[in-house]
């Protein structure tokens, strides 16, 4: 009954053909060859690339339940979808340890917030990794209240068969975070839950939650075997990425020895690399292109690494606080 995969993401937002153009130009995510029949009101797209699924929502109806999503957090992630061999007894399983069931009929449990699980069947057939940019979804970040994470924690423990893999309190200047990082059985659903520290001055995650009304996904990490042509050919067709210090390459070789990756590649490209005891990964973070900058992607590649390092969950927070600033200086 355990989770086994992500079959796809539920998004929300404001114009569904828009932002898959935008998915389809810069990620090279490909629309299914039968798209779905679209409701009286509803806009929908579903777009493929290796074995991640993104199914689109919007609607001009101000009363829709997706128009009403987008208003309150703006665009984001609205459900994720587990996949299981029996999604009836994942279901009992999360309600017996105190979920709470939003739609029996279709499986769906509130998760974070807003942010809904529904459990479906699995794939009748492994879904081809190939022929892309990107492969599969490597994790979901998702950000909760202050004192929420422990909480947050034994609900994917107990409700999702869950285990707790890493965790990492981290400290910017003034501005704190804790974060835990949950895996299912098969190793390929991967949460990373994060709580800003109130004890602190109040940071980007507390802005996350203020902006967002509440927990939800802050990004979703997709997977490579080849970072570095994936973010030169995103580049090139108009994602932009954040951008890292140089003093951050100049202490690579001291920190971590040679890298899989040259240094001088990862300096051209804002690509940050971490290790852990199994390998190296390296991840790079595109810049919000939300109003609200309350959701953003991630390329992540690993070459070995089964975990995360931890110095590029302090990058990305640096990062973060970069783009920030940037914004506010040029309102």
């Amino acid at each position: 009954m355990s989770i086994q995969t992500i079959t796809h993401v539920e998004y929300h937002c404001a114009d569904a053909a828009q932002t898959a153009t935008e998915l389809q130009t810069g990620f090279g995510f490909r629309r299914d060859a039968e798209q779905p029949v679209w409701r009286p009101g509803v806009r929908a797209v579903h777009l493929h690339q290796g074995s991640i699924r993104l199914r689109l929502r919007s609607s001009e109806n101000t009363d829709h339940p997706v128009a009403r999503y987008v208003e309150r957090h703006g665009e984001g992630v609205a459900v994720l979808a587990l996949g299981c061999a029996d999604p009836a007894a994942a279901l009992e399983r999360a309600e017996r340890h105190g979920a709470e069931v939003l739609d029996r009929d279709g499986a769906l449990i509130a998760g974070f917030g807003d942010t809904a699980l529904r459990f479906v069947g699995l794939p009748d057939a492994p879904e081809s990794a190939g022929g892309g940019l990107l492969d599969a979804l490597d994790h979901v970040a998702i950000c909760v209240p202050a004192g929420e994470l422990a909480r947050a924690v034994l609900f994917c423990e107990a409700a999702l068969g869950m285990h707790r893999i890493f965790g990492e309190y981290i400290a910017v200047g003034e501005q704190a975070m804790d974060s835990s990082v949950v895996q299912s059985p098969s190793g390929d659903v991967t949460f990373t839950l994060i709580e800003p520290d109130t004890g602190r001055r109040a940071g980007q995650i507390d802005t996350f939650l203020a902006d967002h009304d509440g927990a939800g996904v802050q990004h979703l990490a997709f997977r490579t075997g080849d970072i570095a042509t994936a973010v030169r050919t995103a580049g090139a067709h108009g994602v932009e990425f954040l951008t890292t210090p140089g003093a951050y390459y100049d202490g690579l070789a001291e920190r971590l020895g040679g890298t899989a990756i040259p240094v001088e590649t990862l300096r051209e490209l804002n690509v940050l690399v971490d290790q852990d005891h199994g390998g190296q990964l390296f991840q790079i973070f595109a810049r919000s292109t939300h109003p609200r900058r309350t959701f953003f992607l991630e390329v992540i590649e690993r070459q070995g690494a089964g975990t995360f390092g931890t110095a590029n969950i302090k990058a990305l927070y640096e990062a973060v606080e970069r783009q920030r600033a940037t914004a506010s200086a040029s309102a």
